[in-house]
C-alpha cells in the first residue's frame, strides 16, 4: 500500500435542497461520522468523526458535479440530471459516475403547450425547421436536438420555471417533473421521458487512481443501486463503475424501443387531462396586449404585498399553490410568473414587456449586453440588498486596494473569483485592475466557496451577519440593489402599448411608500 495515498485527505462534495434530507439519512446509516448535516444546518463544511482524513461541503447541487470534474473534491452526491448536463457536454472529462443509491426524485421529460396540437414528439418534429427550446439543462436541450436531427433550433437557457414558456416564448421545454400527470396539471405535454432523476455517487477520475478512497467507497457501495456497483481493487485501490445506465448522450437513441417507451408514456395511468385553468390562462396570453413579468421564490411575498397597495392583486399569486399564470383584474395585462434573473432577458427578447425584478439582475444583463432594449422605469423600494465584494477573514486585506496590492504581488495564480453575478464581477475586477482573475460561476450558497475553492466573493447580503457567520469580511460595496420595474423600450415606443403601459407605470407608482 502506498502510504502517500493512505494519508492523503479525501474531500466529498454534499448538496443542499431536493436531496439534502435523503442524502443525510444516508450517511447517518452507513455511519460516516457527520455531524450536523440537515436541513436545519447553517454550516457548508463537516469534518468527519470516523474518518479523520474525511472532510466535506456542502454545496447547491448544480455546482456538485463541477467542483468533482475540475478535481476541487474526490466524490460528491447529486441528481443524476446535473452529471448528466456536465457529462454530455464533456464526455471525456474527469467526472465519474459511480453507482446509484437509491433515492431520486421525478424524471427529464421533453415537453410542448397542451395548446400545440399535437400528441407526439414524431409529429413535432415533422411540422416545422425551427424550433425554440428552452431548459435549465441547456447542454442536454442541445444533445436531444442534435440526436434527434432537429434542422434548425434555438437553445434558451433560464434559471428554472421551463414549463411557464410554451406556447408563446418556446415551442419546447426539457425539464424535471415529478411524473406525466404533474406535468398534464400544469398545461404542458409530456413527449418524451429522457432519463429518471437519481441521486448517484460520483467521483474525480484522477482521484480514483491517486487517493486511498477505498474506506468511503465501501460503506457507500453497501447502499448502492442493484443497477449500478462499486468494486475496490485493494492493490491500488481504484473504484471501477459497472452500471447498464448510458450516459446522457445515449438516452435521445430514438429507435423501436424507445418509440414504444413514449407509446406507453401517452396511453399509462398518469393519462388525463390538462388543468382548465391552466389551459384557459394559455388561450387567454394570446389576446393580452401588455405582457408582465412578476418574481417567484423569496421575491413573491414582498412583490404580492407590494401590488396589494396598488390595488392590483394577482389571483393565484400569493399562498402556497403558486399559478404561474395568475388574472390580475385588468384584462389587457397577462402575466406569468418567473425567476427574477431570467426577466431582464425575456424583456429585451420581447417576451414580455414589463418585469419586476432586482436592480442586481438588471445590471447583470445590462453588463453583458450594454445596448439591450430593457431599462429600469421605477425603484419600487422593497427587496434592499447590498452587492459586496467579501474575503476570508483571515486574509490580510481590509479593502479593494490592499486586495489589489496582494494580487499583484503574486500571492495568488491565478486569483479566483466566486459569484452568481459573474458580468458584475467581472466589470468589477476589470475597474479596480485585479489582474490575472479566474471567474467561477455558481448557483447560490457562494459563501461555501471560500476560501478552499475561491479568494474572493461577490454576493449580496443585507446585514453581512450570514457572511460574518462562514469567516467572512465586507471590504466593499459594489451598490445597492432594490426590486424595481423594467420595461422593453421597443414596447414604450409602440402607439399600441405606450398609453397603457405609462397607465399601469402610475397605477405602480401608487404603492410607493
Amino acid at each position: 500500500m502506498n502510504n502517500n495515498m493512505e494519508n492523503q485527505p479525501v474531500k466529498l462534495a454534499l448538496p443542499k435542497g431536493r436531496f439534502l434530507s435523503p442524502t443525510a439519512n444516508l450517511l447517518g446509516e452507513i455511519n460516516l461520522g457527520f455531524a450536523g448535516y440537515s436541513s436545519k444546518t447553517r454550516r457548508y463544511r463537516l469534518q468527519s468523526a470516523r474518518f479523520p482524513y474525511l472532510s466535506a461541503k456542502i454545496f447547491q447541487e448544480k455546482d456538485v458535479p463541477i467542483q468533482v470534474a475540475v478535481g476541487n473534491y474526490d466524490l460528491g452526491i447529486c441528481g443524476s440530471d446535473w452529471i448528466e448536463e456536465v457529462v454530455v457536454k464533456y464526455p471525456a472529462g474527469a467526472l465519474v459516475k459511480m453507482a446509484g443509491l437509491n433515492y431520486g426524485e421525478g424524471s427529464i421529460y421533453v415537453v410542448a403547450s397542451t395548446q400545440a396540437g399535437f400528441s407526439n414528439l414524431d409529429e413535432l418534429l415533422a411540422r416545422q425547421n425551427d424550433w425554440r427550446i428552452v431548459s435549465e439543462y441547456p447542454n442536454l436541450a442541445e444533445a436531444f436536438a442534435l440526436k434527434n436531427r432537429v434542422r434548425r433550433f434555438r437553445i434558451f437557457p433560464v434559471w428554472g420555471a421551463a414549463e411557464v414558456y410554451p406556447p408563446e416564448s418556446a415551442d419546447l421545454a426539457i425539464l424535471q417533473g415529478k411524473n406525466e400527470s404533474d406535468l398534464k396539471a400544469q398545461g404542458v405535454l409530456p413527449l418524451m421521458r429522457l432519463f429518471k432523476v437519481t441521486a448517484f455517487l460520483i467521483a474525480n477520475r484522477e482521484s480514483l487512481g491517486s487517493k486511498n478512497l477505498s474506506q468511503i467507497l465501501t460503506c457507500l457501495s453497501n447502499v448502492s443501486s442493484s443497477q449500478s456497483n462499486i468494486t475496490v481493487r485493494q492493490d491500488n485501490f481504484i473504484a471501477v463503475s459497472q452500471s447498464p445506465e448510458p450516459f446522457a448522450s445515449c438516452y435521445f437513441e430514438r429507435n423501436e424501443e424507445s418509440r414504444g417507451a413514449q407509446d406507453k408514456l401517452r396511453e399509462g395511468e398518469a393519462k388525463q387531462s390538462p388543468s382548465k385553468r391552466e389551459v384557459t390562462a394559455q388561450l387567454a396570453w394570446q389576446s393580452k396586449e401588455i405582457k408582465l413579468a412578476l418574481p417567484d421564490g423569496h421575491q413573491s411575498p414582498p412583490t404580492s404585498q407590494f401590488l396589494k397597495r396598488t390595488g392590483l392583486s394577482p389571483l393565484g399569486y400569493s399562498g402556497k399553490a403558486l399559478n404561474r399564470r395568475p388574472s390580475i383584474n385588468l384584462d389587457w395585462v397577462g402575466i406569468k410568473v418567473i425567476r427574477p434573473q431570467d426577466m431582464p432577458l425575456q424583456v429585451a427578447n420581447g417576451n414580455f414587456d414589463l418585469a419586476v425584478t432586482g436592480e442586481d439582475w438588471l445590471l447583470e444583463h445590462l453588463y453583458r449586453f450594454p445596448s439591450s432594449p430593457v431599462a429600469k422605469l421605477l425603484d419600487l423600494g422593497f427587496g434592499r440588498v447590498k452587492i459586496v465584494a467579501a474575503v476570508s477573514r483571515d486574509m490580510p486585506v481590509a479593502n479593494i486596494a490592499e486586495l489589489r496590492s496582494l494580487v499583484q504581488s503574486g500571492e495568488f495564480a491565478p486569483f479566483r473569483v466566486a459569484s452568481e453575478y459573474i458580468n458584475i464581477a467581472d466589470k468589477y475586477l476589470r475597474d479596480n485592475y485585479i489582474s490575472p482573475y479566474k471567474l467561477i460561476p455558481t448557483w447560490g450558497a457562494s459563501e461555501a466557496f471560500l476560501p478552499e475553492d475561491a479568494d474572493l466573493l461577490i454576493d449580496n447580503t443585507q446585514t453581512g451577519r450570514t457572511l460574518a457567520q462562514h469567516g467572512l469580511k465586507v471590504i466593499d460595496v459594489l451598490f445597492q440593489s432594490t426590486a424595481c420595474l423594467i420595461g422593453n423600450k421597443d414596447s414604450l415606443d409602440s402607439r399600441g402599448k405606450k398609453e397603457k403601459i405609462e397607465s399601469l407605470i402610475r397605477i405602480f407608482q401608487s404603492g410607493l411608500l
